[in-house]
């Protein structure tokens, strides 16, 4: 088997997630090819796509959610996302067995302890069908049936039980932080029902196409799913099989490129839970394990970094009237430069007309 180094996994990885060069191409296709796009927060999607775009405008990623062609719902690693309308027919209940394992937490046991999950459900499907309801609109509507002190918990945990999609409002440009969400039942929102088995070889090969080459492990990591190393085996006849410098086994598509080690990477600002940075068990390819312990506590409330020939070289925040770069290492002169170019073209998105610092912090 062929081995691949570190820095030709970084910029294969690079080129597969239009990190390498920005590509003119639609919002919708690049979704599409990214499957997912992490919507935890509704802004941090539109800065995704604007470092991977040459051209791309906020009304854009607007017009694909109030259209339907792209929606926001819970998916990969029970998190919110955003994907093709499609895709997501798919990925859901490919995906939806880890979505109701949520369940089992104390926090939704509290809410919807000893109430029949079938009965629950029925009610909740028939209080939504044919509407769209806030969260705190359905809660309350739930508690009146199935009275509990936590409302709020059992619209949260009907979102487990069923498909749901967040209304488009959700998801336009303007808050850093979660807004009010209404729902509404996909397959209505889609006019379309879901797929009624479960894909997981189409999530593994449209996974590679934009992950790639990775392990079983990696995969698994992405998906937020187990047991799909029974997958890749069904699927191994098909593909292309490397090792990486520490002999694990690497699973590619067979027609795919791998990137030339020497390609020139460019210094590109990621939003907060950008999938570059979260989709691989081993994330080494694109961040250090002494740089990813630095972030390891506050990690799941998204942090914002910045790339330096290929690899993570820090985190970058916005604050009142500053955008602030913190460097984890020392920072080169040109580097710097390319960075304080990037902030600015970042600027023009985020806070267009408003005057804001470029402060570099150094370490």
């Amino acid at each position: 088997m062929t081995e691949i180094s570190l820095r030709q996994l970084n910029r294969t990885l690079l080129v597969r997630q239009m990190l390498a060069e920005r590509v003119s191409m639609p919002a919708g296709d690049l979704i599409r090819h990214l499957i997912a796009v992490q919507g935890q927060e509704a802004n941090w999607p539109y800065v995704g796509l604007w470092t991977r775009l040459t051209d791309f405008r906020h009304e854009e990623l607007a017009a694909l959610l109030h259209d339907r062609s792209v929606v926001r719902s819970t998916m990969i690693r029970r998190t919110v996302h955003l994907a093709d309308a499609a895709d997501y027919r798919w990925l859901y209940p490919t995906v939806r067995p880890v979505i109701e394992a949520a369940l089992q937490a104390a926090y939704f046991r509290e809410a919807i302890g000893g109430v029949d999950p079938v009965e629950f459900a029925t009610a909740g499907k028939e209080l939504l069908t044919g509407r769209t309801l806030t969260r705190t609109e359905l809660g309350r509507m739930l508690a009146d049936r199935f009275p509990s002190p936590h409302p709020g918990r059992l619209a949260q945990a009907l979102g487990v039980m069923l498909a749901v999609v967040h209304n488009p409002e959700a998801g336009v440009w303007g808050a850093w932080r979660n807004r009010r969400v209404a729902v509404t039942l996909a397959d209505e929102w889609l006019g379309a029902p879901l797929a009624e088995s479960p894909q997981p070889e189409t999530m593994v090969l449209r996974y590679l196409g934009a992950f790639g080459p990775a392990t079983v492990a990696d995969i698994q990591a992405w998906a937020g799913t187990t047991r799909l190393a029974e997958v890749v085996a069904r699927l191994r006849p098909q593909l292309r099989v490397y090792r990486d410098e520490s002999g694990r086994e690497l699973f590619d598509l067979p027609d795919a490129a791998l990137a030339d080690p020497d390609l020139p990477a460019p210094v590109r600002l990621l939003p907060a839970f950008d999938n570059a940075l979260l989709g691989h068990h081993d994330r080494t390819r694109v961040i250090s394990d002494e740089d990813r312990a630095r972030i390891a506590k506050v990690a799941s409330g998204g942090v914002p970094m910045y790339l330096v020939d290929g690899f993570v070289h820090g985190q970058w925040s916005r604050t009142g009237t500053a955008l602030h770069i913190t460097p984890w290492h020392p920072l080169a002169t040109a580097d710097e430069a390319a960075i304080h170019t990037e902030a600015e073209r970042l600027l023009s998105l985020m806070a267009p007309g408003e005057d804001i610092k470029i402060l570099i912090n150094r370490p």
